[in-house]
């Protein structure tokens, strides 16, 4: 799963307190460093997992609610999006500016981000300045207030927002595509919401989301830094320990994207935008490492993959190609995508068909498969285990995965023992299906993009 975070851009008093401590919570952990996981119970029932480090004197809580815009009601979509751009306009008995003035005072950053399917919260602190800044946190999950002022503010800057994208060919193109692959799920909707779902949403119904949303038995927290465990479990209960014990949430069915159709969504572009939908895997399905291996042998590695080398070194028919395992809370999928010339488009099809059909029947080598493992193993440090925030993202994924707080240390050995075998019946178990098809860009309507004739032929979580 990847990690959706639009951070706020803090200044002034923060700038000046954080300076360069901010910067070396960014890059100071070594990327070869033990990760030492302790979980932690706090007294009320709060559960998270912590690392301790007192290289520097700083902490990153990070934490999620399981539900996110799929839990907006109907008629009301963006609700939660807009929700989450509230929790630092006043909290308790602070209006917007006093609260963020405190928050400033403080130094301390805090962010909320809502997602399809989560609602995210983090915070990095100084950690002598720890009681004001949790207290300013506890305030902000347990007593938003949603006033009307700021309410209004945050909703015309998301109406800005999805009034640009009405314009964006690309943007209108995927929605046109998301519909098609998941017909009346909430998957198919922009979590923004549209102009007149997001204009209907009253402060009333934030509260109640709020409300429903946030409470113990949907909470995971992760914890990096300069506190120990016993600290942690009395904090734990002063920010979360309030919330109600079970959230109250809509039932959402599993859906998987619909194959075998075309989308052809014609637009003036200078070029194309393709993309190639196929069947996905869970992430609990015991085969996974061999198709998260497999993707990367095929398109998952941006210079190094059989669709890179062939479509864009051999044939020069775009500037980069790409596929990734998407793995979503009630669906999963397997794409492909490139942008290439409008005239080139029909061409580039065939040619990503072929690199298929010959995957399938072929499978990658024993040097494919042994570069793959090797980069795949050592990426990981760098792209998850580098800094403290990185590491606090990392264990709040592994814990809304339900991996195991002892998968870093397995995950090398997973990873090795994928045999050949396993990776060339994982291409053929998810490249097989007949694929839906999204074109982008001038003619798109004209295009032959050749399924008959192919019919036949057969978050990237950063977390794994």
């Amino acid at each position: 799963m990847s990690f959706p975070f639009n951070l706020k851009t803090f200044t002034g008093t923060i700038v000046r307190t954080l300076g360069a401590t901010a910067i070396a919570l960014t890059v100071a952990w070594p990327a070869a460093a033990a990760v030492d996981i302790q979980e932690v119970r706090s007294d009320s029932g709060v559960t998270a997992w912590l690392v301790e480090d007192y290289t520097i004197p700083m902490i990153a809580i990070n934490f999620a609610f399981e539900g996110g815009a799929t839990q907006d009601p109907d008629g009301k979509g963006g609700l939660v999006n807009l929700m989450s751009a509230l929790f630092d306009e006043g909290a308790g008995d602070l209006e917007s500016n006093d609260y963020q003035e405190a928050l400033d005072n403080a130094g301390a950053e805090m962010s909320f981000n809502a997602t399809t399917d989560a609602l995210y919260g983090s915070m990095r602190l100084l950690s002598d300045n720890k009681d004001e800044a949790l207290r300013l946190l506890a305030l902000a999950v347990n007593e938003p207030r949603f006033d009307e002022t700021p309410v209004e503010r945050m909703r015309q800057q998301i109406l800005t927002g999805i009034r640009a994208s009405s314009r964006d060919p690309q943007r209108q193109g995927m929605r046109q595509f998301s519909r098609t692959l998941y017909g009346d799920h909430p998957y198919a909707l922009e979590r923004e919401g549209t102009e007149e779902t997001i204009t209907v949403v009253t402060p009333d119904d934030l509260r109640a989301a709020h409300g429903d949303l946030l409470a113990k038995s949907n909470l995971h927290v992760a914890v990096v830094g300069a506190i120990d465990a016993e600290t942690l479990k009395a904090d734990l209960d002063r920010i979360f320990g309030d919330l109600p014990d079970e959230a109250r949430l809509k039932d959402i069915a599993r859906v998987e994207p619909k194959l075998g159709e075309e989308v052809l969504y014609e637009f003036a572009l200078p070029q194309s935008t393709l993309q190639l939908v196929y069947p996905g895997i869970e992430r609990d399905d015991p085969e996974f490492f061999a198709a998260y291996l497999m993707n990367h042998i095929f398109g998952g590695g941006t210079f190094s993959s059989r669709l890179f080398n062939e479509v864009r070194e051999t044939r020069g028919l775009t500037y980069g190609i790409g596929s990734w395992l998407q793995g979503r809370e009630y669906s999963n999928s397997l794409a492909i995508s490139t942008s290439t010339r409008a005239d080139q488009v029909t061409q580039a099809l065939d040619v990503i068909r072929q690199e298929v059909a010959k995957f399938i029947a072929e499978g990658p080598t024993e040097e494919e498969l042994a570069k793959a493992k090797t980069y795949v193993i050592g990426a990981y440090a760098i792209n998850n285990l580098d800094s403290s925030a990185s590491i606090a993202r990392t264990l709040l994924e592994l814990q809304r995965d339900d991996l195991g707080i002892d998968y870093i240390e397995t995950r090398v050995d997973q990873i090795e023992s994928v045999t050949l075998d396993e990776v060339r019946a994982s291409a053929q178990r998810l490249l097989s299906a007949e694929p839906s098809l999204l074109v982008i860009g001038p003619g798109a309507r004209e295009t032959d993009t050749g399924n008959d004739a192919a019919a036949g032929e057969g978050e990237t979580d950063s977390s794994n």
